[in-house]
């Protein structure tokens, strides 16, 4: 029985398209929460950027949102716990607090060219960080702010300008300016921290040029990381759990044990596969930091997909679908796929094709080919691609007995039936499926002594449905094989010569 019985654990989850914050009792039980969409914004073609305030400033409106929606004081609120977008990166003024450029997201392809010339550095960067050179990670993105915002860079030298990604933000303006901090799990989406020896790496930085005067201080992802400013939400709060949205998100299935793997279905399909106490090795896949907890450091190998969920509301951009939940009803009209593949490479493929340069293609359409057919083959794309990240983490000798999924298409049963049966595996829904903000309250209760143990968080965790594969090896290997071959189509046709 844990030491503190009472009161609420708030978990702050700031993602790519919303901030949204929820208060959960002892068994886990969502009790109220408060939610506001981010603004995005896109310069120019395969750029995107958000405003630092729109995130603090919608993230403390959704906070206090849920506090008064719970109707109970501040004071019954014993620990807040952080998860956030990751690799997204913001850099301010460490004098007045404010932003000294938007936000760079994620999502951004804008530092191509900056990831490109560190292709000779990959091994190193490989060893070093699991990683691979790409505009992805934060690194490129801060080196591209410093060359491109006039006056910055003697600035950041000096630790006048700061960086963070978005937890180190939220830490800082919820502190009151006086945490710079960020959690092991996202500093090792930065390309610039040493997965191994918890520290940021002076030969990487050298490489990106980018100042160590200006990073946040890593630290385990629950414990006590400091205390927020009384005047934002009423009282001192211990922050004392940050977690990286996907890492989150496998703490929050209760995917403790090595082996263990769950996939979030968002924005992007991100895999995680619990690797246990040593980093595991994939040329395809990444290597990070799933969360230090109580001296212990643990690893996981990830597999990111950068548009899936995107795909479906890119159906509704292109008049497909009124609503992406319409998808559902017209794959399920049509008896199979009659050959039409759509791979969703709208920014570029990412784990394990990792091909910058990659662009949406659909396959096999002909004069019968309607609505329904475009609709079915972004769903099957789906599940397709995190079979390809699956059979990449398998490479490694560890096999999948299940996986535990999470994010708002798992409620698209044709989809969790159709992932399944490609890949010959039992997909489970949590009864809970906020397993994000779960993660971060699960590492911010451990660390005040709410729960007492992971033993009791495996208790917490319910399934709600299974997913049983239903389909023929031989057939769904036919499906998964017409695939590779549509996405061998779609690769490097952005490059410049193409």
């Amino acid at each position: 029985m844990s030491k503190t019985c009472g009161g609420y654990i708030l978990a702050l989850d700031e993602g790519t398209t919303s901030a949204r914050a929820l208060l959960l009792n002892r068994e886990a039980e969502v009790i109220s929460q408060g939610q506001f969409k981010i603004k995005q914004f896109y310069p120019f073609p395969g750029w995107v950027e958000q405003d630092p305030r729109d995130i603090w400033g919608t993230q403390l409106r959704a906070a206090r949102k849920a506090i008064k929606g719970a109707k109970i004081t501040p004071s019954e609120i014993v620990g807040i716990g952080i998860t956030n977008q990751r690799e997204t990166t913001i850099l301010w003024d460490r004098e007045t607090g404010e932003p000294v450029h938007n936000a760079i997201v994620w999502q951004c392809r804008r530092t191509a060219e900056i990831a490109d010339a560190l292709k000779p550095q990959a091994a190193l960067i490989k060893e070093r960080t699991g990683l691979v050179p790409d505009s992805y990670f934060s690194g490129p993105k801060i080196r591209w702010i410093l060359d491109n915002a006039p006056g910055l860079r003697p600035r950041a030298e000096k630790g006048d300008v700061l960086f963070g990604t978005v937890d180190s933000w939220l830490i800082w303006k919820l502190t009151g300016g006086r945490v710079h901090a960020i959690d092991y799990s996202n500093a090792s989406r930065t390309m610039l921290f040493d997965i191994r020896k918890l520290r940021w790496d002076a030969e990487l930085l050298g490489l990106l040029g980018v100042p160590e005067a200006m990073l946040p201080e890593p630290c385990p992802s629950s414990g006590i990381i400091g205390y927020t400013d009384t005047r934002l939400l009423g009282t001192s709060i211990p922050i004392a759990g940050v977690l990286g949205d996907q890492q989150a998100a496998l703490f929050g299935q209760a995917a403790f044990e090595a082996g263990a793997a769950k996939c979030t279905y968002g924005t992007g399909n991100f895999m995680l596969m619990n690797t246990g106490a040593k980093p595991a090795r994939s040329d395809r896949l990444l290597t990070t930091v799933a969360w230090g907890i109580g001296g212990e450091t643990t690893y996981a190998l990830e597999g990111s997909v950068f548009v899936t969920g995107a795909a479906v509301e890119w159906l509704k951009t292109a008049g497909i679908v009124r609503n992406p939940r319409d998808a559902e009803t017209l794959a399920t009209g049509l008896g199979g796929n009659d050959g039409v593949y759509f791979v969703p490479a709208l920014t570029g493929l990412g784990a394990p094709h990792w091909d910058q340069y990659s662009r949406g293609t659909i396959l096999g359409l002909t004069r019968g080919t309607g609505r329904a057919h475009i609709a079915r083959a972004t769903l099957e794309a789906i599940a397709y691609l995190t079979r390809d990240v699956s059979e990449a983490m398998e490479e490694g000798g560890m096999k999948l007995s299940e996986l535990r999924v999470d994010g708002g298409a798992t409620r698209n049963d044709f989809l969790m039936q159709f992932q399944a049966d490609v890949l010959g595996k039992r997909v489970v829904r949590p009864a809970n499926t906020e397993t994000t903000a779960l993660g971060a309250a699960f590492s911010a209760g451990l660390a005040v002594d709410y729960w007492s143990n992971r033993g009791e968080l495996v208790k917490i965790w319910q399934a709600e449905r299974v997913y049983e594969p239903a389909m023929r090896k031989a057939d769904s290997d036919t499906l998964y094989a017409r695939w590779r071959e549509a996405v061998t189509r779609s690769l490097g046709w952005a490059k410049t010569g193409n």
